[in-house]
């Protein structure tokens, strides 16, 4: 036998969905929850930091404009998101087409 069943279900899984899965937007969403579990820390470093540096306080909040913090952690955010999804999209498909090109060694080109 070429293919596992895995292997079967995972290149029948794919053929469908991976046009699907490599839109902007489809990649936005689904990596966003990554990309904020990196970028909230960074909100919460500033917000609990006057509790353990009270001088970088005096000087943070003296200079500090929210809308640089809020874009800073959104550019992070949408980065992270968009690169994790990529990254697996990119392992996923090179999964797929070695699966093929193993098939065409082998003979079998039209078999999923």
């Amino acid at each position: 036998m070429l293919y596992t069943p895995d292997e079967l279900k995972f290149m029948a899984y794919w053929e469908g969905n991976r046009l699907k899965q490599k839109r902007f937007l489809y990649q936005l969403t689904l990596g966003l929850p990554l990309g904020i579990l990196f970028a909230a820390p960074i909100i919460v470093n500033f917000l609990l930091g006057r509790f353990w540096y009270k001088r970088a306080d005096a000087v943070g909040l003296g200079q500090f404009n929210p809308i640089v913090l809020v874009v800073a952690v959104l550019l992070i955010a949408v980065f992270i998101a968009l690169l994790s999804r990529k990254f697996r999209w990119e392992k996923l498909e090179q999964q797929y087409i070695s699966l093929k090109k193993r098939g065409e060694s082998a003979g079998v080109i039209d078999e999923p």
